[in-house]
This record gives structure tokens, C-alpha cells and sequence, in this order.
């Protein structure tokens, strides 16, 4: 315990303001790499596969990135811990890099899909990373600063990434999408490189690293996010592909587990879940990836088809949330410097699950200013919600332990992320289904919107599809408020580190 709190006390006195100032303009800069390539691509598909074909497996350039990023997010955590932050960030942003310059030199789709999930492999430990640093740098009265920092660089992000992709393809060509990655991804390294300096660490024994752990988690995670990813699309939830990759999943669950209880240094240890608050944080953020499904796939169709409205104040629609979300989360300390971790959690969480319930009690058709109110207080009660878990439990470890807990639950949050998919997609294609006689499905409806506006009958049933998605999230809403309020203790066990 002494020697994790000398190592954060290290970690603020090695680095000065003004170093301190380069290191947090790498990270956010890292991170806009990162957050950009989730939303960036989106608006060049048409570009992208009317030059490259592959039309029937477009949808992996989003799919296969975003498998990787998730499987890897508890190696890099781990690997953080064991051999420090600047390394891991070191190598992942260089993996990025590659990969972006391999996809802007991909001939065919098969090998821009293949590009794209190298870049993955680096975007696991740009997120992870940046992450666990910015708890590194910053003492705990200090932290909201940094994380509210990087969270309006998720919502600039989110806001800017369909633009700027849509103008790359239009005006120069959708290569540059990633090519532009280069020049701000070499920036943050050279500032990482010369401006972060980590504590040092006394040598001790040679680590030992859990490659077999590694290399079940990456397989089980690879198969199980497949699975979940593809069912319902490239075949039916209940045929043989779908079922055979569920039971090789849950077997390799089982490879997993025995693999991790013997290895000396585990890629996932146990003190993860057996620590209550761990465990709460990476249940709570899970059903966080789970909801935000709602809102950031299915409301801009909602939007089009239901109000009318053209692509970008659709797009303005889901914004907004992104604009209340980093001022909630910077103002948060103010309430749980008060109240708690938990209890400001259970505030924010609580006022989530309110704010989705409404949401289907709008009246049909109605205007567009009603769920863009509730998508601008839905930012706020999710700011208020998130970055106090955050905050709290990365807290509650010591540096040795910090990586590891802080990719557990960024982890938590993908994978809920990528459940909330298939399982909100699936829902909202069964109410479409039984509304309009099996016809259609809310993908294919949505491109259609691009000829004209829907029939009558097709609009009642998106606008019934996607309130019951929203019943959904306020279900998971209400999950993470019990996760926390039966898991969490009351007062998280924060380390008071010298400086703290």
C-alpha cells in the first residue's frame, strides 16, 4: 500500500505544470484519435464501397475495429501495470498509426476490414491508457479537470467526426480519413515521448507475463462480441452459425477462468469482481454501454422517419446530449464532494431511467424540441453519473493496480455497448415486424429514407419500435441503480495518497 501511494505522489511531483500541460494536450489529442475514428467513417461508406465493392461486409470496418479495441482494453491494463503507462501508450499509438496508414493504402475491403482491426489493436490502449494517465497526473480533488477535459473531446468528437468524414469523401478523397491520423497521432507521441516522465520503480523480481490469459481472453472476447455483433444480421439468431458461436464462447468462458486461477499474474484477476466496488463500477457501466444504445443508433431514425426532419437536424437531435454531458461531469464534484461517490451516481442514473421512460409518452408525431429537451437533460444526468464512478473507483487503487481496474471497466462498457446493439436491434425489428406484417427492418427502412418520406403505417411503427427500445434503456437505467445501490458500499474506500 505504501508503495502505490508513493507512486502517485511521484506521479504529480515528476511532472511540473507547464510538462504536465504538454502530457494532457497528448492524451486529449490520443484520445481525439481514438473517438474520431468511431464516427468518422460512417459518413464515407458510400465513397468507400463504391471504390473498393464489398457492400454485404461494409459493416465490419466498424465491427472488426470495435472487437478490437474491446478484447484488448484488459491486456493494455494489465500491461500498464506492469511495465508503466508510457510504454503501453508508446506502442499502441504506433500500432495505430500503421494500421491508418495500411487502411488508406487498402486495395480491397477484405484487406481495409483487416487494416481497420489493427487499428483497433492500437485503439485499446489509446482509450485505456489515456485514461488511467489522466488518474496518474491529476490528485483526486484534481480529476474532475482531466476527465471532463476528455470527455468533451468525446463530444466535439462525436459532433465533428460525420462531418468531417463526409467532407473528406466528398471534396478529397476518403483515404484522407485516415490519413489525417498521421500528422495529430506523430504530434502526441513526440509530446509523450518527451514530456512524460514516469515515477521510478524499485526492480523487483522479473514480471511475468500471462500470454496464455491474454490469448484466451482476446479468443473468448473475439468470439462472444462475433457472435453478438452478427446474429440477427449475417444470419438468424437461432441457426446453427449463431448457436455454434455462443457455445464456443461459453467454452472458452470456461478456458478462461481455469487459465486465469493458475497463472501467477492474471490478465483479469480476481480482486476485480470480489472487491464490491469494483464489481458495482463494472456492472453500473455496462448497463451505461447498454442504454446509450438507444438514444445514439436509433433516435436520428426516429427523427427522420417519425418528425421529418432532414440528416442534420436529426443529427442536431442527438447532439445535444453531447453538449450537456461535459459540463454535468465537470460540476459533478460539486455534488459528490458533498454527497459521495455512489449516492451522485444513484442521482444521475436515477434521473436517466426517468428521462428514458418518458421518452415513449411523447405525443405522435410531435415536435422536434420534446426529444431534444430530453436528450439535452439525458447528457446532464449521465455526466452526473459516470465520471464520479470514474473518479471513485480508480481511487480506490493504487498505481499498481490503476490500469487494471480502469480497462475492467471501460471493458464493461464496450461489451454493454455491443450487447445493447444486438439485443435493442432485435427488439426494435420484432415491434417493426409485427406492426408492418414481417415486412422490413429498421436498417433497411432507414435507407430508404434517403428516396422520401415514410408511408403513415411504416412511421407509427418506427416511432412503436423505438419506444419500446427506450423501454428497454430504462430498464438497464434502472439496473446500474440497483448495481450500485446493492453492490456499491456508501462510501467508496478511497486512498488518501500524500497530495490527495
Amino acid at each position: 500500500m505504501g508503495d502505490t501511494r508513493h507512486a502517485t505522489r511521484q506521479a504529480v511531483q515528476h511532472t511540473g505544470s507547464k510538462t504536465r500541460g504538454a502530457v494532457v494536450a497528448a492524451l486529449m489529442l490520443a484520445m481525439a484519435l481514438a473517438a474520431l475514428d468511431s464516427t468518422v467513417v460512417s459518413t464515407a461508406v458510400p465513397q468507400i464501397v463504391g471504390d473498393l465493392g464489398g457492400f454485404s461486409v461494409f459493416s465490419w470496418l466498424f465491427s472488426g475495429y470495435l472487437l478490437a479495441v474491446t478484447v484488448t482494453l484488459p491486456v493494455y491494463g494489465k500491461l500498464s501495470d506492469t511495465f508503466g503507462r508510457k510504454p503501453v501508450l508508446i506502442a499502441g499509438a504506433a500500432v495505430f498509426l500503421l494500421g491508418s496508414l495500411l487502411c488508406a493504402l487498402a486495395w480491397n475491403m477484405g484487406a481495409l476490414i483487416a487494416f481497420r482491426i489493427v487499428q483497433g489493436l492500437g485503439g485499446g490502449a489509446l482509450q485505456g491508457t489515456v485514461q488511467t494517465l489522466a488518474a496518474d497526473l491529476y490528485p483526486l480533488k484534481e480529476r474532475p479537470k482531466i476527465q471532463s477535459k476528455l470527455s468533451t473531446v468525446w463530444a466535439v468528437s462525436a459532433i465533428a467526426g460525420p462531418a468531417v468524414g463526409g467532407v473528406l469523401a466528398a471534396y478529397a478523397d476518403w483515404r484522407w480519413i485516415f490519413l489525417v491520423n498521421l500528422p495529430i497521432g506523430a504530434v502526441a507521441l513526440w509530446l509523450i515521448v518527451r514530456h512524460l516522465h514516469e515515477p521510478h520503480r524499485e526492480r523487483g523480481p522479473r514480471p511475468r507475463i500471462d500470454w496464455a490469459g491474454a490469448l484466451a481472453i482476446f479468443a473468448c472476447g473475439g468470439v462472444l462480441l462475433t457472435a453478438l455483433v452478427q446474429g440477427g444480421v449475417a444470419w438468424p439468431w437461432l441457426s446453427a452459425p449463431s448457436l455454434a458461436f455462443f457455445a464456443a464462447g461459453l467454452a472458452l468462458v470456461a478456458v478462461v477462468v481455469a487459465v486465469e486461477r493458475r497463472a501467477a499474474e492474471p490478465v483479469i484477476p480476481g480482486w476485480v469482481w470480489r472487491r464490491r466496488t469494483i464489481a458495482a463500477v463494472n456492472l453500473a457501466l455496462g448497463a451505461l454501454g447498454l442504454l446509450m444504445v438507444a438514444p445514439s443508433v436509433f433516435l436520428p431514425t426516429y427523427a427522420q422517419a417519425v418528425l421529418g426532419l432532414g440528416p442534420v437536424a436529426a443529427g442536431f437531435v442527438l447532439s445535444v446530449w453531447t453538449l450537456s454531458w461535459p459540463v454535468s461531469a465537470a460540476l459533478s464534484q460539486h455534488v459528490y464532494r458533498r454527497i459521495g461517490f455512489r449516492d451522485t451516481a444513484l442521482l444521475g442514473i436515477g434521473t436517466a431511467a426517468l428521462i428514458l421512460l418518458a421518452f415513449p409518452f411523447l405525443p405522435y408525431p410531435g415536435a422536434a424540441w420534446q426529444p431534444t429537451l430530453l436528450m439535452l437533460v439525458l447528457g446532464g444526468a449521465l455526466g452526473l453519473f459516470q465520471l464520479p464512478l470514474i473518479v471513485g473507483v480508480q481511487s480506490t487503487v493504487g498505481w499498481a493496480e490503476r490500469g487494471t481496474t480502469t480497462a475492467s471497466v471501460l471493458f464493461c462498457r464496450q461489451t454493454g455497448q455491443t450487447l445493447g446493439a444486438a439485443l435493442f436491434g432485435a427488439v426494435a425489428n420484432g415491434v417493426l415486424s409485427a406492426h408492418l406484417g414481417g415486412a422490413g427492418d429498421l436498417d433497411s427502412i432507414a435507407r430508404g429514407l434517403d428516396t422520401g418520406p415514410a408511408p403513415e403505417a411504416t412511421r407509427r411503427a418506427i416511432a412503436s419500435a423505438v419506444h419500446a427500445v427506450y423501454l428497454g434503456a430504462s430498464f438497464a437505467a434502472a439496473l446500474a441503480f440497483l448495481a450500485l445501490l446493492c453492490v456499491a458500499p456508501r462510501r467508496f474506500p478511497v486512498l488518501n495518497a500524500p497530495g490527495e
